[in-house]
């Protein structure tokens, strides 16, 4: 029997939803009005990390990479890495890599017609079996600099899956890389929606949704050189903000490394 994509919500379509774009059925609405209920502030942290999409890809490009590999990509609706990246390089290489067969499908829509963009369905969890997906190993250079971009996804993936995962990542590729994440972190006062966030995720395509202290954000990035800043909040990578105000409820540290 088929499954019924449009009875589960997805945590892509959910961030897709939350953006306040169209490529999301009502449940994942529902699922996103019901995490703004326990995160008043969560469409605004999901606008903040979009913002710091288009930074650290900018950053990259102006570093030299050309090619990207976009891991938890959800649906790369406006502004996403393909649009950033060609317009400062034109022949820039993106590949997206999503779970949910629902965001592949709209992403395969909005991506005919660019050659150097593609997408495919793959579990972060099994990244040896990622990496040698044509689509990744045929069609990125992995002998080149290579610009891997965990954004806001890793908190979607248990201990003993992510870590290992993110390890053989980091080893495929040469040196002169460059690893982003943004993750949502624990030591904040937004801890206490946790239990409710968890929930919600938990009737949806990821097996879990929690935070991590900061200790092990930046353990992800492994033996990488953090590009400065470090490992800061979200909306001050690269810099803060004029005003130094801090949003509302932020609760996601963001970093860039260079292998």
């Amino acid at each position: 029997m088929a499954t019924d994509y449009t009875q589960r919500p997805s945590s892509a379509r959910i961030y897709d939803a939350l953006l306040g774009g169209s490529h999301n059925f009502a449940v994942d609405r529902e699922a996103a009005q019901k995490l703004l209920a326990a995160i008043p502030y969560a469409a605004e942290m999901c606008r903040i990390n979009r913002a710091f999409l288009t930074r650290a890809v900018r950053f990259m490009v102006d570093a030299g990479v050309d090619q990207f590999l976009d891991i938890g990509s959800g649906i790369p609706t406006a502004g996403n890495v393909h649009e950033v990246a060609q317009e400062a390089d034109p022949s820039a290489k993106v590949v997206y890599v999503d779970i949910d067969p629902v965001a592949v499908e709209h992403s395969r829509e909005i991506l005919a017609g660019n050659p150097l963009a593609t997408v495919v369905q793959a579990d972060v969890r099994f990244a040896g079996d990622l990496l040698v997906r044509p689509e990744v190993s045929e069609f990125l250079d992995l002998g080149r600099p290579v610009g891997l971009l965990l954004l806001s996804m890793l908190h979607f993936v248990p201990d003993d899956d992510a870590f290992p995962a993110v390890d053989r990542l980091r080893e495929a590729l040469p040196s002169g890389s460059y690893l982003a994440i943004s993750h949502g972190v624990i030591d904040t006062p937004a801890d206490a929606s946790t239990d409710k966030v968890s929930s919600i995720y938990q009737r949806s395509d990821v097996p879990t949704a929690a935070g991590r202290p900061r200790a092990g954000i930046q353990r992800f990035f492994g033996d990488a050189t953090m590009e400065p800043p470090g490992l800061v909040w979200l909306h001050e990578w690269p810099t803060p903000p004029e005003d130094g105000q801090r949003p509302e409820g932020m609760a996601v540290l963001a970093g860039v490394g260079r292998l």
